[in-house]
């Protein structure tokens, strides 16, 4: 099962859940305990789950949510009429879960690396990513990863899926966990969610979170320009362009540590000197954010969110960012060649799925033009 994480700065991807399908195959007495909070959370959610009928039929159901169940209800429309997307259950109910997140994702990545620590799952393979009903067990598991070197990551995940699994059961809901977004940021995570259900390839979280992630792009950019209104498109241009400010921020510092940390294997670089460059890396892209952030001249609120991924922010939160978004232009690249015709873009995606991973990636980076801004272009203090 999957939880796909969406905070600001937008962090999109799936945490993998032990549920009614998953049980972990890491050794350790505590594996028992987390397939029990997975279940119990699992089924917690969804017994919480009404049918939007329902919901609308009540009396007692708040009108701005009301305005977001219908918004729902004709995005969820446009998703299988425009994009074929899969048309069933998933997310013609809602829930509230009385809490911020749905569950709360774990990463972990070494001190000189951005490859992310991996769970195996039965049925779906190793992800990089372990996530928990309970925030206090996410921190305890983030713990006991720190004690043994790790740099470590917990964050709130706020839409749950589970593939299409349960779709014989209702589906997967909606969540007051994200109902509320600015429009176009909401109908790009009902997007991307549903892009689950039409390819995923066991254990490859780059490949799944990308795809997803280009899923959600083009289609919310179909929708904001046929069905929203101007000013749904006008405040989501805004945001998005800091996004894409901190998208080209990221990606040349995680250029960068990779450079860094490529080189730990030099015979002639002590531990010492890499800790030197990796730290004065981190401080240049901390200067560089100060620089960026006081160039968008918004209120600290509307910032709040990449400030705390910034204050934060360490190799698991840069390797996390980069699974579900370091792929995005090579599916975008595809998609362009398919004629912009979905289903024909879903069958060569299908198509890749079919193969190695190795050979998977490497047609994706084939597809891909180099990144728009360098390192010297960005922002600095």
């Amino acid at each position: 099962m999957t939880a796909t994480t969406h905070t600001t700065p937008r962090r999109r991807g799936a945490a993998l859940l032990a549920g009614l399908l998953l049980a972990g195959c890491a050794q350790g007495g505590g594996e028992l305990g987390y397939y029990w909070q997975s279940l119990h959370g699992h089924l917690q959610l969804m017994g919480a789950a009404q049918g939007l009928d329902d919901w609308l039929a009540r009396p007692d159901t708040p009108p701005a949510l009301r305005e977001r169940l219908l918004l729902a209800r004709r995005a969820r429309a446009f998703a299988v009429r425009a994009l074929h997307l899969p048309d069933n259950a998933s997310y013609q109910r809602y829930a509230d879960l009385q809490r911020a997140s749905a569950v709360w994702n774990v990463v972990a990545a070494g001190p000189y690396s951005l490859q992310l620590h991996t769970w195996c799952f039965p049925v779906v393979g190793c992800v990089g990513y372990r996530g928990y009903f309970d925030q206090q067990d996410a921190q305890a598991e983030a713990a006991r990863l720190a004690a043994q070197g790790l740099e470590v990551d917990v964050y709130g995940v706020p839409a749950y899926s589970t593939l299409g699994a349960m779709n014989w059961a209702g589906g997967d809901p909606l969540l007051n966990t994200f109902v509320h977004w600015q429009e176009g940021d909401f109908v790009r995570l009902l997007f991307h969610e549903l892009a689950h259900q039409v390819v995923y390839a066991d254990g490859d979280t780059l490949f799944n979170e990308s795809f997803a992630s280009a899923v959600g792009r083009i289609g919310s950019a179909a929708w904001l320009q046929e069905e929203a209104s101007p000013e749904a498109r006008a405040a989501f241009a805004a945001s998005e362009a800091r996004r894409e400010d901190f998208r080209a921020l990221t990606r040349a510092t995680r250029a960068r540590l990779a450079e860094i940390y490529a080189k730990n294997k030099a015979p002639a670089l002590d531990t010492k000197a890499l800790e030197a460059m990796k730290k004065e890396a981190m401080k240049d892209f901390r200067s560089r954010y100060a620089a960026l952030a006081e160039r968008w001249h918004v209120p600290p609120a509307q910032r709040a969110g990449y400030d705390r991924w910034v204050a934060k922010a360490n190799n698991a939160s840069f390797a996390a960012q980069a699974a579900y978004d370091e792929l995005v232009p090579a599916f975008e690249a595809l998609f362009a060649q398919s004629g912009s015709d979905w289903p024909r873009f879903y069958d060569a995606v299908r198509k890749l799925a079919g193969q190695s991973a190795p050979e998977r990636l490497a047609t994706l980076r084939a597809l891909m033009a180099p990144p728009p801004t360098a390192a010297k272009d960005l922002p600095r203090a």
